[in-house]
């Protein structure tokens, strides 16, 4: 296992709980993010400073045994930002990381270059087809890792579920806010889908296993994703009995509800982008056999485990920390925009 650990992101959702991980491992652990981490701060090292500025990652690797590339764009961001940050941000990671002579750096990236896969479970080896600037940005920045990577630098790539977890905010919390005022919660259609999430504890685990590997099961390409899911109605359902009010997740037909999502998005009205809306309609779930039997990934928690843990979370913390709605990182609540007014009738 790696001793020195840089990661980048490291005031997010995923890159403060990695880096929390690490440093309770006993690793020395440099986390660097463009924002300070909020609230008080960490037990580890950290240096505010922009992923893009290769001089000064560089500098920040000096020594690292590895680096977790946590840092990225989400998809609520300008068009623009999003490349930028994706895959600017990774080529010039990888760049500083190679003049730094890093022997690893693990690049946290998305089963979103999958774009709307018709094959489930899929595959590592599923052709990427991205359908938006995000899952583009996502794509792309792969290949600038497969770039560095065939140059003979070790750079695992692990390609995650949406995970969930203590900090997750965004579009989550809308179905958290619904179900503790007492409402019914609306899928598309019947609900019956059966979509693939993940515990951040368990992708946190799966990092640790690609640092520990050796560098030849390491230097792949790994879905990191929970064993054990239900529907999008069982595991919404979930979280409304866990808020007590006896409400139910009800179904909308589908195309007129799509119809009017396409028309709020467009006008800027809905946080409730295009590929979530079609991914939300069909089966969305990847094969973990690779990242099981090559590192041993066994993730402990479910779908509705994970949820739940985040709504645990959520209930815990509201009356503490003011809501935020930038949509700026994971842990903000997104703006609800047009849907905040259709609650009523709920």
């Amino acid at each position: 296992m790696a001793v020195r650990v840089v990661v980048t992101g490291s005031s997010g959702m995923l890159g403060s709980t990695l880096a929390r991980h690490l440093a309770c491992e006993g690793h020395e652990v440099l986390g660097v993010d463009l924002r300070p981490p909020a609230g008080p701060a960490p037990a580890w090292p950290y240096s505010v400073g922009d992923i893009r500025d290769t001089s000064l990652m560089t500098e920040a690797m000096a020594g690292a045994d590895a680096v977790v590339h946590c840092a990225g764009a989400l998809p609520s961001y300008p068009a623009d930002q999003i490349r930028d940050v994706i895959v600017g941000g990774t080529r010039s990671l990888l760049e500083a990381g190679r003049r730094a002579g890093v022997p690893r750096v693990v690049h946290i990236s998305s089963t979103a270059v999958y774009g709307l896969p018709a094959l489930v479970p899929t595959p590592e080896d599923h052709p990427r087809e991205p359908v938006d600037v995000y899952s583009r940005a996502k794509a792309e920045a792969e290949e600038v890792a497969e770039k560095f990577r065939a140059d003979g630098m070790c750079v695992p790539v692990l390609r995650p579920k949406t995970f969930l977890g203590p900090g997750r905010m965004g579009l989550f919390a809308m179905l958290f806010q619904w179900a503790e005022e007492g409402r019914n919660f609306p899928v598309l259609g019947s609900g019956d889908v059966r979509i693939q999430m993940l515990a951040v504890e368990d992708l946190v685990a799966a990092v640790t296993s690609v640092l520990a590997a050796p560098a030849d099961v390491a230097n792949d390409t790994y879905n990191v994703a929970a064993a054990e899911f239900g529907t999008l109605r069982t595991d919404f359902q979930a979280v409304l009995d866990a808020a007590g009010h006896g409400k139910r997740v009800v179904s909308l037909p589908a195309r007129p509800a799509l119809a009017g999502l396409r028309l709020l998005e467009r006008s800027g009205l809905s946080p409730v982008y295009g590929r979530l809306l079609h991914k939300l309609r069909a089966d969305s779930y990847v094969s973990i056999g690779k990242a099981r039997d090559r590192l041993g990934f066994r993730p402990r928690l479910s779908n509705r485990d994970a949820i739940l843990r985040t709504y645990e979370w959520w209930r815990g913390q509201r009356a503490d920390r003011p809501a935020r709605a930038t949509g700026r990182t994971s842990g903000d609540a997104w703006r609800q925009g047009a849907l905040s007014l259709a609650k009523v009738f709920f």
